[in-house]
């Protein structure tokens, strides 16, 4: 059976305690093509129940809810059933089993938490702000998973005093610092007027980039390696 729940952190344990018994549960809040004969269950909310189910797998492992925040941020299709797989076995084995790598749940969902990590390590590097005319900075990108939150703290610690703001263009959101308040907004797409400076920053940006960049040594598979090519799009010196 396919349990169907609201894609937020609530709706996961209660949808999970649903289908705790069934063997052939998937969970997700994604658009799924049914196979013929499967049956859809859509489990509303139960934040009661959610919470103490919360309790409870926190006396197994203190830090599974980070798990679990990260795992549905992942961009893999699977992500939720993976979070479900995962929780099943912690709850069966009453102990952490991040390290229990053997078993199928838990390499998958610790592998899918590494790639969100990661993809948020390489965003410290690879985001572009662009100079508005308002003084503010506007950071479009596109991550593969859902971090747009995780990567305030990174610029605001070194850029307290510049209001900006990192836009999901996949996922049509935003995470906002005024200056002194963070908040999360929906946001489809955004009209920017650039400042007077912004193409001398980035003409500086290419200038740098052509400085360090040695032709007759290119390495492009390492490159790649190291800075996707999905991500280039809003990179001055890659356009």
């Amino acid at each position: 059976m396919i349990y169907f729940f609201d894609g937020g952190e609530d709706g996961f344990f209660t949808a999970f305690l649903q289908a705790f018994h069934d063997e052939n549960a998937l969970l997700t809040s994604k658009k799924t093509q049914l196979i013929l004969g499967e049956e859809p269950l859509f489990v509303q909310t139960d934040k009661a129940k959610a919470h103490r189910a919360k309790e409870r797998l926190k006396t197994f492992d203190s830090y599974c809810l980070k798990d679990l925040n990260l795992l549905l941020r992942s961009g893999e299709a699977d992500n939720e059933q993976a979070a479900f797989e995962y929780f099943r076995l912690l709850a069966k084995e009453k102990r952490p089993v991040k390290n229990q790598l053997a078993e199928p749940a838990a390499f998958k969902s610790m592998e899918y938490i590494r790639k969100v990590g990661l993809e948020v390590h390489r965003f410290h590097g690879f985001i572009r702000f662009i100079e508005t005319a308002s003084g503010a900075l506007y950071a479009p990108f596109v991550p593969d998973n859902d971090i747009c939150d995780l990567l305030v703290p990174h610029f605001r610690a070194r850029l307290p005093a510049f209001p900006f703001v990192l836009h999901d263009i996949t996922r049509q959101k935003a995470a906002v610092y005024d200056g002194k308040n963070v908040f999360l907004a929906p946001l489809q797409q955004a009209d920017v007027l650039l400042s007077a400076n912004e193409e001398n920053w980035q003409a500086l940006w290419k200038r740098y980039y052509a400085a360090v960049n040695i032709p007759s040594r290119e390495r492009l598979r390492q490159m790649r390696g190291f800075m996707p090519k999905r991500y280039w799009k809003f990179l001055p010196e890659k356009n």
